[in-house]
């Protein structure tokens, strides 16, 4: 793991997006709780929707290959920010330059990929993780678009989720505000979900729907 970690790191782009990242210590930052919580639950599927330069989708692909039950990440960015993500090809060398072939790039936004024949034969998705465009509409759409399809144990996780801050990053001309947050606090006040917030770097959200409690018996 200390390998790969040097080796991860060894790419700035990494250490970039506000995951909470350390180089000095190689430390994962928030990807830490990517990786644990794919660990844990040990999903099939997992989708990030948008990524820099794919540090959520590796964390978590790393995860699923880490564990017995291996996995796919559904990794949808349109690439606006810049053609980064447009190649296929150069996308599929990059993902197997880490180590990794169970990511699948679908070059679309949310909307386009909800009608394609991906979208709908997914079901039990274990993990969500919404980083696209940060407005409060599109959070709500891309939520709103996966929150039915979650497996049972399965969880929604939106980041750049504590502050709002306008951000530069589509072009100096297309400065658009940070409001991820809003529609979090909506979703606090729906009482069938556990919403918790992670308040290091840009922040990270999770929600899950609350179960139903069940009596436990006892062996005494």
């Amino acid at each position: 793991m200390n390998r790969w970690l040097k080796e991860l790191f060894f790419n700035e782009d990494f250490l970039k997006m506000g995951h909470f990242q350390r180089l000095e210590d190689h430390n994962l930052g928030l990807g830490w709780l990517y990786y644990s919580i794919a660990r844990i639950i040990r999903p099939h599927k997992v989708v990030v929707i948008g990524s820099w330069r794919g540090f959520a989708p590796i964390i978590f692909a790393k995860a699923l290959m880490d564990n017995l039950e291996k996995g796919e990440v559904i990794f949808i960015d349109p690439s606006y920010v810049d053609n980064f993500w447009k190649d296929k090809i150069s996308v599929e060398e990059y993902f197997k330059k880490y180590g990794f072939a169970n990511i699948s790039h679908f070059l679309m936004t949310t909307q386009q990929f909800v009608e394609t024949e991906t979208y709908k034969g997914l079901a039990d998705i274990g993990i969500v993780f919404i980083d696209g465009y940060h407005s409060k509409e599109q959070a709500k759409f891309d939520y709103e678009a996966f929150q039915h399809l979650l497996a049972e144990d399965g969880m929604i996780m939106l980041h750049d989720s504590i502050s709002s801050c306008n951000s530069p990053i589509y072009g100096k001309d297309k400065v658009y505000e940070h409001q991820v947050r809003f529609f979090v606090e909506e979703l606090k006040g729906d009482k069938e979900l556990q919403v918790f917030d992670f308040p290091f770097g840009f922040g990270v959200t999770i929600v899950r729907k609350l179960k139903k409690e069940r009596s436990v018996k006892s062996n005494k």
